[in-house]
């Protein structure tokens, strides 16, 4: 038995053909906007474990993240390759990566003079994870799981709190690794998902269970329980910045 041969969504959060103006649509899905939250998120636990917390540098530290990862990174990825396959002209996609990095270099730059020149190395390995990562540059070397968790996941801790205090202590660390681990499990599920929904062609086979039990196999029966898991992990990741955000606020 096999599935369709019918083309999947290119990502769970794609939306349907026909709701809406393929132009918003393909924005949409170049920000994916779920990973995007559940990386600014790592920003908001970085700035919240620090023993000093500044809303305002929150703030800023939040929308520089959303330019670089959200806006930027995306645009350089489906530059590369065009993965999701949208209709976005390259030169807008480039306009947009070098727009949105220049505006979160430009928000460092602000912050250097608040928080000191400790930052100019955060900026810096920001703009080179961003770029090579996402066009693959040095031959592909650091377009991996290992890149992929440490620049999206321990990154945006370690800055976050650098940002509120000027110096990375123990909490820092313990915060980049939790936040490194999770990515890799972000990653291990979201890299299969994305296997099915734009590489598989059909599935084939069935599950036979020792009752007797036959369950067909297919695409979306894969997928079910990797998608679900990434959600709920989305969720469960903004809830817990949510709370630590609204407790440090409280205690001020």
């Amino acid at each position: 038995m096999s599935d369709p041969l019918e083309p999947l969504r290119p990502a769970f959060y794609a939306r349907r053909s026909g709701s809406g103006s393929r132009r918003l649509s393909d924005w949409w899905l170049v920000l994916h906007p779920p990973y995007t939250l559940w990386h600014l998120t790592y920003v908001a636990i970085g700035a919240t474990i620090s023993p000093r917390f500044d809303g305002g540098r929150l703030a800023a530290t939040l929308f520089a993240f959303f330019l670089g990862v959200g806006v930027a990174a995306h645009a350089l990825d489906e530059l590369h390759g065009r993965p999701l396959k949208t209709a976005i002209p390259g030169w807008l996609l480039v306009a947009a990566a070098a727009t949105s990095l220049t505006g979160a270099g430009a928000l460092g730059v602000i912050g250097i003079g608040r928080v000191g020149g400790g930052l100019a190395v955060f900026i810096v390995v920001g703009i080179v994870l961003t770029c090579a990562y996402n066009l693959e540059l040095f031959g592909g070397r650091l377009h991996n799981d290992i890149t992929f968790a440490a620049a999206w996941g321990a990154f945006p801790v370690l800055t976050a709190y650098y940002a509120q205090t000027a110096t990375i202590r123990f909490p820092a660390v313990a915060g980049a690794v939790a936040a490194y681990w999770l990515s890799r499990a972000q990653r291990s599920l979201s890299r299969p998902a994305r296997d099915l929904r734009r590489r598989v062609a059909a599935t084939d086979g069935t599950i036979t269970y020792r009752n007797g039990t036959r369950i067909p196999l297919s695409t979306t029966a894969l997928l079910e329980p990797l998608e679900t898991a990434l959600t709920m992990m989305s969720y469960a990741v903004v809830a817990l910045a949510v709370a630590l955000v609204a407790y440090r606020l409280s205690t001020r």
